[in-house]
């Protein structure tokens, strides 16, 4: 299943890689210059689109390796200040740091809520790869009743 609405290519191939599909080429050959190409306005909106595809369909396949990535950003950085700040009460400066603990506290529970985003979207992941199977199923039933 594409979901895509730009171009489908890119999101084609990246699915028959996640399916451990083989892929092969046909050499074509390209007609001449007639008109601005109706789908790449410019190289960097193209680039830019195709990233974003690229990043939906890694979180559509993966889910749980892309936020467990994602969320191990804050997650560092809060557990980071709470280092220095364990540090800074330990060695008893005059100041007490509470804006960094508060904002390790903050960084620390987006990073566990983005763990826990990872989670939920790898059982959706789950469901929707038992759709597709139940989906090529019905269509192979499809068209087994339509050669009788």
């Amino acid at each position: 299943n594409v979901f895509n609405e730009y171009t489908y290519t890119l999101e084609t191939i990246i699915q028959a890689g996640q399916k451990g599909m083989a892929i092969t080429y046909v050499p074509i050959r390209t007609n001449g210059y007639l008109r601005p190409s109706r789908l790449v306005k410019s190289i960097s909106s193209y680039v830019q689109r195709s990233i974003f595809t690229i990043i939906r369909i890694f979180m559509t396949y993966q889910p749980l390796r892309f936020f467990t990535m994602l969320g191990s950003v804050p997650f560092g950085l809060g557990f980071l200040l709470c280092l220095r700040w364990l540090f800074l009460y330990f060695t008893g400066t005059d100041r007490s740091h509470v804006p960094s603990l508060v904002l390790a506290a903050v960084l620390l529970i987006i990073g566990v809520q983005l763990w826990i985003l990872g989670l939920v979207a790898d059982l959706m992941s789950v469901n929707r790869k038992l759709l597709e199977d139940v989906q090529l199923r019905l269509r192979r039933r499809d068209i087994e009743q339509s050669n009788f």
